[in-house]
């Protein structure tokens, strides 16, 4: 379809198509936008398509004003759960699609929205008319003209934001807002990125698997495929890393007795998760594997301090840092917060706030009432040849890297202490892992004390927590996330626990696109799953039941 007559000089322009096909329609639209002088600022495409995985899938584009969204959903569902505000809507090849997707159109199209459709029966037309779809005489095309009051449109906000972290979550964070033309100060305690939890040598990318593709198996998926995306776009910054594939060993029969019912009932593409019985793991390994094992081809190993100086890189000018800036306080002065340093000094000034520091929210009087805990973690690392040089990572209850920088990577210990020295017990603990998956009594019996200690940031439920913090102290009546108080301008990327190197470059998309009003690159029942007030909301449903 041509919008270029619509489209002129808007600040964004959101396109809904029913069936993204071989995405010709979608390349004749981007075509359209690159060589259109009046083209607008942002460019949203979103499709429905039929991908072999479930769910909504944002693919990373060349230009940062284009995004693509591939939805693989029925009609109904997919509009259900999308947030998104539509200027143009293409209904084609949708079939015996019924009716129910007219109300949650008629809820996602901005006043003015153009319609044109093909092959939509009487009662489907009629349908979206008393859905506020005005049609022209003659033909399948239809303005939206809602019979809702609408609200006006929101004041505009300084594009400015202070990042709090430079781990991944926090240069996930500046490379997302940068891109969309924000101006970021990049706040960090330590002198350089990547020191705590973000510092361990290698960590490893692979997604999560469930029977019943449950929420976490639904987010993993996600942001492990855009994940993989964006980090192949960053990397011409210089990101060390492989994608090598992971294998990822079943516990023992009865765990393999679930991993194929998984695979029975997913039929998951092997190049994403294929499931390999005794003799193929085993061969694959080189060693006994007597329950089988997932091997996910496209999983591998990334270096994180290199994945965040190639954010930070990416960020060019657009963002002003300060490492070796201790602790600092949050200070609201007029519109905008301060972050003032212990000499009293201003470092930055912006409207908006993203605490991307992992357990060192806990020191943030905003963040303090949030339920994260820290979780010690010691790696142990072995030179190069004291482990089986194996190409791929390999995983159970615990993990080991090929060599990197001529150390395998093993662990990581999960610890009920605070402790930041290495201590042998710990490495004991992740060696006999180890040598039970491998079948390798003596492997590293002589190794020297060796590794790095690290804390995780971890939630109750093991998500994320990725938006505005929510401020218990805020009055009114509770019943859902949109009633939960919040403080204003302040945001936060916590809890990422060990999968960092997946989570991050989606959560900051995610927050980056709140911040901007933009179409969300998740299913609704996925974002308000993050919601950092989900917590508080449960905490007052339990308190009202009792």
């Amino acid at each position: 379809m041509n919008w270029q007559t619509t489209w002129s000089e808007r600040a964004r322009f959101v396109i809904f198509d029913a069936a993204y096909g071989d995405g010709a329609a979608f390349q004749k639209t981007l075509h359209a936008w690159r060589n259109d002088p009046q083209r607008p600022a942002r460019l949203h495409y979103i499709a429905l398509a039929n991908e072999a995985l479930p769910g909504y899938r944002r693919i990373p584009q060349i230009e940062d004003a284009v995004t693509l969204d591939l939805l693989t959903a029925p009609l109904d569902s997919a509009l259900e759960q999308l947030s998104a505000r539509l200027d143009a809507i293409w209904l084609h090849d949708i079939g015996d699609a019924g009716t129910r997707f007219a109300h949650a159109l008629g809820k996602l199209a901005e006043p003015g929205a153009l319609l044109d459709a093909d092959g939509l029966t009487h009662t489907q037309m009629a349908t979206l008319a008393r859905a506020g779809f005005a049609w022209e005489p003659g033909v399948q095309r239809a303005v939206y003209a809602s019979r809702r009051p609408q609200a006006g449109p929101a004041a505009a906000r300084a594009r400015r934001a202070i990042v709090i972290g430079a781990g991944l979550a926090g240069a996930a964070a500046c490379e997302r807002l940068c891109a969309r033309g924000w101006q970021v100060t990049l706040i960090e305690r330590h002198a350089q990125p990547a020191r705590e939890a973000s510092g361990n040598l290698a960590g490893i990318t692979m997604p999560l698997l469930s029977k019943d593709d449950n929420l976490m198996t639904r987010l993993s998926r996600a942001a492990f495929l855009y994940a993989q995306a964006y980090w192949d776009r960053i990397g011409e910054n210089g990101i060390d890393s492989a994608r090598c594939g992971v294998l990822q060993l079943a516990r023992d029969a009865a765990h393999a007795d679930v991993q194929r019912a998984i695979a029975a009932s997913h039929a998951y593409p092997a190049d994403f998760a294929e499931w390999l019985e005794a003799p193929a793991a085993g061969e694959l390994l080189g060693a006994p594997a007597p329950d089988g094992a997932w091997l996910f081809r496209q999983g591998g190993w990334i270096r994180p301090a290199s994945a965040c100086g190639a954010m930070l890189t990416a960020c060019g000018e657009a963002l002003v840092r300060h490492f070796g800036a201790g602790t600092v306080t949050l200070e609201k002065r007029g519109a905008d917060w301060c972050a003032i340093d212990a000499t009293g000094e201003v470092l930055a000034q912006a409207p908006v706030v993203v605490l991307a520091n992992g357990t060192g929210a806990a020191d943030v009087p905003f963040a303090a009432g949030l339920p994260l805990s820290p979780v010690r973690g010691q790696v142990t690392h072995l030179a190069q040849g004291a482990a089986p040089a194996l190409p791929f990572v390999l995983c159970r209850e615990a993990y080991l890297t090929p060599a990197v920088g001529g150390l395998h990577s093993l662990g990581a210990s999960y610890d009920d202490d605070a402790d930041p020295a290495l201590r042998q017990s710990s490495q004991d603990e992740n060696l006999a892992k180890i040598r039970t998956m491998l079948g390798e009594p003596a492997l590293g019996r002589d190794a020297p004390l060796q590794g790095r200690v690290g804390f995780r940031c971890v939630a109750p439920d093991r998500m994320p927590l990725v938006g505005a913090l929510p401020d218990p102290d805020g009055a009114g009546r509770i019943e859902r996330l949109r009633d939960v108080p919040r403080h204003a301008g302040v945001y936060g990327l916590l809890g990422y626990a060990s999968r960092g190197l997946t989570w991050a470059p989606l959560a900051a998309e995610l927050l980056a696109a709140q911040l901007n009003g933009e179409p969300l690159p998740l299913e609704a029942d996925l974002v308000a799953a993050l919601d950092p007030a989900r917590f508080l909301l449960r905490e007052r449903r339990r308190s009202a039941v009792g």
